[in-house]
C-alpha cells in the first residue's frame, strides 16, 4: 500500500505595482490564480503586497508573467524589501 507524497504548503509575498482599485485586485488575483501550484491568493491594495499560497515552490518568473499578463508589475526585491528585513541586510 502507497501512502501520498507528502506536499509542503508555502506562502510567499510580492509586492505589485501600479493598483489603485478593486478591479485591480480583481485581475491581479484571477491571473495569480491560473499559475501553476497556486492554492490562494490574497491582495493587501493599500501596500501593495500580494501574498500567494501554493501547495510548494513557487516559479516566481511564472507569478511575475502573470501580474504583468493583468496590466501590472512585480516590484524587484531592491525596491521592496520583505516584511521585517533590512534593505541592505546589514540591521540582520
Amino acid at each position: 500500500m502507497s501512502t501520498p507524497a507528502a506536499t509542503s504548503a508555502t506562502t510567499t509575498t510580492y509586492t505589485v505595482m501600479g493598483m489603485t482599485c478593486g478591479h485591480c485586485v480583481s485581475s491581479v488575483t484571477a491571473e495569480v490564480r491560473k499559475v501553476a501550484g497556486v492554492t490562494g491568493v490574497q491582495v493587501d491594495l493599500a501596500s501593495g503586497r500580494v501574498t500567494v499560497a501554493s501547495d510548494g515552490a513557487l516559479d516566481d518568473a511564472a507569478v511575475a508573467a502573470a501580474v504583468t499578463e493583468a496590466g501590472y508589475e512585480v516590484a524587484a526585491p531592491a525596491e521592496a524589501p520583505a516584511q521585517g528585513a533590512s534593505c541592505c541586510g546589514s540591521c540582520n
